[in-house]
Formats: structure tokens, C-alpha cells, sequence
């Protein structure tokens, strides 16, 4: 593969699961991945920080809920303004033609227990940042924290769920079916 190709960043995020899978993610090194995409790793380090950011990326899943929840109808409850952020991430982030890159960084991210804790970290901070944009809507400190970690838990839910399918579901259905389903068992609680 010459190196002028296209999709560096994704050739380059493909040849990392692959070498995750194949030696582990402690066995991998960034030359490696360079390597294996036909890239050098000045390559690398211009679309990523570092090997974990190829799991986790830069953050822009914070910004992507948080407009989303800004954009959301002013009338809408901050449940409601959470699955808005929810159908986001599923038309920007969980498209289907990322549904298998997905799945591959689940296993990855089970295989290891440096990066369940950093895949924890980030779902922290994206309840941080659905927590902060539903505030800056006028929502009340509590009530934006529980409907940020309600939407959090929905999209774990989600997430779940969307990975395992095989085709065609949409995960912006399946996070609002998750978030009525959380609701529901709330109720009961």
C-alpha cells in the first residue's frame, strides 16, 4: 500500500486492532502499527497522540453530545435532550460501516485492564460533559447529573447491544429504546 493513499487515519486504526488482537496491546508499538498501515510513524503521531488514542480518540464524542444536548428543542425535558445527544453520536460515531471496527475495539478493551479503566475514565467524562451542557440549559444541578448518567448508562446499554447486532440496526433506535428501557426499570426501583 504506497504511503500518499487516502484514510491514513483509519488505515492506521485498522492495523492497530490488528496487532492488538494478534500480540496484545502491550506487545504493539507504535512503529508497529506504522509499519503494518505502510506508513511512518511521523504518520502516526499526526493523527494520534499515542496507541491508546486509536482506541479512545481526542475527545470529540465530549463535544459531539454537548451540542447536540444545546441544539435539543428548548422544550425538551433533559431526558429527551440526552437521546437527542444519543442520536447524534449514533448518525456521526456509530454508523453502520463502523460497526465491525467497533466490536474489534470492544475485545481489545476486554482483553485489557489498563484500558477497561481508561474506557471507564472517558464514559466518566462524557457524563461530565452531558452533565455540563444540560446545566447550561437551565437544568438543575441533580436532575442534570441523573439524566447524564441515565443517558450514559442507555448508551453503554446501547453500545452493547448495536455491537453484537450483525446489520442494518440503527443505533441512534437502539440508545432510544435503551433509554426507554432504563426509564422503565427506574420506575420500578
Amino acid at each position: 500500500m504506497a504511503r500518499w493513499e487516502p484514510n491514513a487515519a483509519e488505515r492506521l486504526a485498522n492495523a492497530a486492532l490488528d496487532l492488538f488482537a494478534e500480540r496484545g496491546y502491550e506487545n504493539t508499538t507504535v512503529i508497529d502499527i506504522a509499519q503494518r498501515a505502510g506508513l511512518g510513524k511521523s504518520t502516526f503521531f499526526r493523527h494520534f497522540q499515542d496507541k491508546r488514542e486509536v482506541l479512545f480518540g481526542r475527545g470529540t464524542m465530549n463535544g459531539l453530545l454537548a451540542e447536540a444536548i444545546a441544539a435539543a428543542p428548548s422544550t425538551a425535558a433533559p431526558l429527551e435532550a440526552v437521546a437527542h445527544a444519543l442520536d447524534a453520536a449514533g448518525r456521526e460515531v456509530f454508523t453502520s460501516a463502523r460497526r465491525e471496527f467497533t466490536a474489534r475495539r470492544q475485545a481489545v478493551i476486554a482483553a485489557n485492564p489498563e484500558l477497561q479503566e481508561r474506557e471507564a475514565l472517558k464514559n466518566l467524562s462524557l457524563i461530565a460533559s452531558m452533565t455540563d451542557a444540560l446545566r447550561q440549559r437551565g437544568v438543575p444541578d441533580l436532575t442534570a447529573r441523573v439524566a447524564a448518567e441515565l443517558g450514559a448508562l442507555a448508551s453503554t446499554i446501547a453500545y452493547e447491544r448495536w455491537s453484537q447486532t450483525t446489520a442494518g440496526d440503527d443505533f441512534s433506535e437502539i440508545a432510544r429504546q435503551a433509554l426507554n428501557d432504563v426509564r422503565a426499570s427506574t420506575a420500578s426501583c
